[in-house]
């Protein structure tokens, strides 16, 4: 190799480098590695994470062996700026030939099998192409079985727990209109859910592996997505008790969708409320010299009239509750619009200055379609006027003030008249050509 080819070589070595340490880095700081190695695993997961653990250790000492001969390659390029013919030789065989000493016992440790065959040797040679092919072989496998792990364990767990949020209050919901184990057919139907979807969770956390479906024809690691057979055969089955619980609740249905409706109208009225407290505080801090008035707290009233509405239901008492839901409805329906009218007067600054921007800024586009955008004295009232209005806190008056000075001034040049240019009559025109 010539001083040239050495350089270029060990250019690319050195991006080669960093980009095996950013990626093994990457590797050791993983999510999914870290739970593998934390977690109690089982069966196939458990198998490949042995073989896998063993490989990353291999990969460490493959890098640390890639490290030193890169290293000694750049020393040797150093001595001197012109390197003399027996450095050449000496950097030809070690980024061309066989260089690299990888340990026996390093390989016997991680139990992994190398390019030159068994790791029973006391040593083995590897040229820097070769060995950056077995890391990356090595990367590979292990990325997959890392990534693919946490894959699942993204996926399925947080699944599970909300299908049995879900189970817990059909359960809930069943037992409170009778459907029971060994009573009905839909109250065994969920204790058994409950007990795959127990059993689901713990496989899951043991042995994700067990639940991963790989892409055909893909070779990237982590192809794939997890196996959720189990999973929604025990969602449909849940959502088959629902509907037998909803047919025993058909007799009741009117009095349950009417608190039903109560509470998410409450409930939106709570939010406008509480959306127009944090807008008082937003124009407060924004807008300066205004009244913003005050809002006021949620009516405790209502969700004690509610409360007791739910009680009547409960125990069946019809007659209580038919009078209270008659006026729940109505008292619900003004306090949400009593919300709403509040949200409307918190945030009307907000709207008005809004509204002087948009003024603002078509007044500018019209001052460009009339040719007048480097006129010094609307550039100035322009810019004094957006100052107001894009700061904190923005007076209100006087920002509008500022844009109706820059309107006026607009206004005086649209109707101010023209110089016409000299030259040719016939190319004079007027002002409305």
């Amino acid at each position: 190799m010539d001083r040239d080819e050495v350089d270029r070589a060990l250019a690319r070595l050195g991006a080669e480098h960093e980009a095996i340490e950013t990626s093994l880095l990457a590797l050791q700081d993983h999510a999914g590695r870290r739970l593998l190695e934390g977690a109690e695993l089982t069966g196939t997961t458990k198998e490949r994470w042995a073989s896998t653990d063993a490989s990353i250790t291999l990969l460490w000492a493959y890098f640390d062996a890639y490290t030193d001969a890169f290293h000694a390659a750049q020393s040797i390029r150093s001595r001197r700026r012109w390197s003399s013919r027996e450095d050449l030789v000496e950097l030809t065989e070690l980024l061309r030939g066989e260089s690299v000493t990888v340990a026996g016992s390093t390989t016997a440790t991680a139990n992994m099998p190398t390019l030159t065959g068994g790791s029973s040797k006391l040593s083995h040679q590897f040229s820097l192409n070769s060995l950056v092919d077995e890391m990356n072989d090595l990367y590979a496998n292990s990325l997959d079985m890392v990534v693919t792990s946490d894959a699942v364990w993204s996926a399925l767990p947080a699944r599970i727990d909300l299908l049995a949020a879900e189970l817990q209050r059909t359960r809930q919901l069943a037992h409170s209109v009778g459907v029971r184990p060994g009573e009905h057919p839909a109250g065994d139907d969920l204790e058994r859910i409950t007990r795959v979807l127990t059993d689901l969770r713990e496989r899951v956390i043991s042995d994700p592996l067990a639940y991963w479906v790989r892409a055909q024809g893909s070779s990237a690691p982590g192809g794939g997505r997890p196996d959720t057979t189990v999973y929604d055969r025990e969602a449909r089955a849940l959502e088959d008790v629902r509907r037998e619980i909803d047919a025993v609740l058909t007799v009741r249905q009117d009095a349950e969708a009417r608190l039903v409706k109560l509470r998410d109208v409450l409930s939106r009225a709570d939010r406008t409320l509480a959306e127009a407290r944090t807008a008082r505080g937003e124009v407060l801090a924004k807008i300066a010299a205004t009244e913003v008035p005050a809002v006021s707290g949620p009516p405790t009233v209502l969700q004690e009239q509610l409360s007791t509405a739910a009680e009547y239901r409960r125990h069946a008492q019809w007659h209580r509750l038919s009078p209270l839901l008659e006026s729940l409805e109505q008292k619900a329906e003004d306090e949400l619009l009593r919300a709403r009218e509040s949200l409307t007067a918190v945030t009307q600054p907000l709207a008005v200055r809004a509204e002087l921007r948009g003024r603002l800024d078509a007044y500018k586009a019209k001052v460009a379609r009339h040719g007048l955008a480097e006129d010094p004295l609307l550039i100035e009232r322009y810019d004094a006027a957006r100052r107001m209005l894009w700061s904190a806190p923005c007076d209100l008056r006087v920002a509008e003030q500022a844009v109706l000075r820059y309107q006026h001034a607009a206004a005086e040049q649209f109707n101010a008249p023209r110089t016409q240019p000299q030259g040719d009559p016939e190319d004079q025109r007027g002002p409305g050509a």
